[in-house]
């Protein structure tokens, strides 16, 4: 069974070698896909080179998007992404993954930090088969339900009574219209975007990124973009994409003034009951983190973590991770 591994400084050439395995077509997860990484390219580039490795084993490839300074790489990737790791396809993809770390030492990365990373993420057993130092930590949640057939009407009932009183309340007393846009509308962003200004959430990364991303998904008939109206006036906003029957949850926002009337939640209740019923999925995700009120929408809480790895048949990898170690140990000296 033959191996190779092909390294990348550009996307273009990335897209001639994947010859479509890195599509809209072939890729079911966003973050996956060759135009993520043109939008973190083109809006959010990481320090350093951009690295692309492509690892094939057999009938299986795997590639990895990196950043690299100096011998460190980190995730070509940004805040937006819900999770990190290697793009594999097809065959023995543990043995593809196998490959990508081999090809680390070829690219001149010694030390490699991700995040996040799911609980399953193949590439941090892989890094340590070829002698790496490698280190996990959990730095948040993602939290998601699977639907498994239910209409609405069985999984709002089985929400927090409190949950639904509250949305039951709001719904016919703070006369809220609601809207659901699945293409791309250039008056109905300039309303997610004046709800995002004027909420409690700290200012947009990369508000062109966003548009450029809503945009794709609004021609794919992905997204699903939610505003709600009072007196005219845009108070709370969402974005969802929904695909190969999972419903993603990017961003949500109301406006600080408004919080009275609930908004969030009222919108909330249609877009998940349009998922639902309409869109008929499968799988709702709430992007990350541990916000409490997740827990009323959601049913299951899955770990993310962060991978730092250290290249232990190098240099600098040595070096790297005794700063590491060094740095830990005072830490724990200090927190005594």
């Amino acid at each position: 069974m033959s191996a190779q591994v092909a390294l990348f400084h550009d996307l273009d050439a990335v897209e001639r070698d994947a010859a479509g395995a890195l599509a809209r077509e072939r890729r079911p997860w966003m973050f996956d896909r060759l135009d993520w990484f043109r939008l973190v390219h083109d809006f959010t580039p990481p320090k350093g080179k951009l690295l692309a490795l492509r690892a094939r084993n057999g009938k299986a490839d795997a590639w990895l998007f990196l950043g690299v300074d100096r011998g460190r790489a980190r995730a070509y990737s940004n805040w937006y992404c819900l999770r990190f790791g290697p793009v594999v396809d097809g065959g023995d993809s543990a043995a593809a993954v196998d490959e990508l770390a081999r090809g680390l030492r070829r690219g001149g990365v010694a030390q490699l930090s991700l995040s996040p990373i799911a609980k399953d993420d193949p590439l941090g057993p892989a890094l340590k088969r070829q002698g790496w130092m490698t280190r996990r930590a959990e730095s948040s949640v993602s939290w998601r339900i699977r639907v498994n057939g239910m209409t609405f009407e069985q999984y709002w009932a089985a929400r927090p009574s409190k949950l639904r009183n509250t949305a039951k309340r709001r719904a016919k007393t703070a006369g809220l219209e609601l809207r659901v846009h699945d293409r791309f509308d250039p008056a109905a962003w300039t309303d997610y975007e004046t709800v995002y200004e004027n909420s409690w959430k700290p200012a947009e990364g990369s508000p062109e990124l966003m548009r450029s991303l809503a945009e794709a998904e609004g021609e794919a008939g992905t997204l699903r973009l939610g505003l709600a109206y009072r007196d005219g006036e845009p108070v709370a906003a969402q974005l969802w994409t929904i695909e190969q029957k999972v419903a993603t949850i990017h961003k949500l926002a109301y406006r600080e003034d408004s919080r009275h009337y609930s908004p969030g939640t009222v919108l909330s209740v249609e877009m998940f009951r349009r998922a639902i019923d309409e869109d008929k999925v499968d799988v709702i995700d709430f992007g990350i983190g541990n916000d409490p009120y997740k827990a009323d929408w959601m049913d299951e809480a899955e770990p993310l973590y962060a991978l730092t790895a250290y290249d232990m048949r190098s240099v600098k990898g040595l070096a790297a991770a005794g700063r590491a170690a060094v740095s830990m140990l005072v830490r724990k000296l200090r927190s005594r």
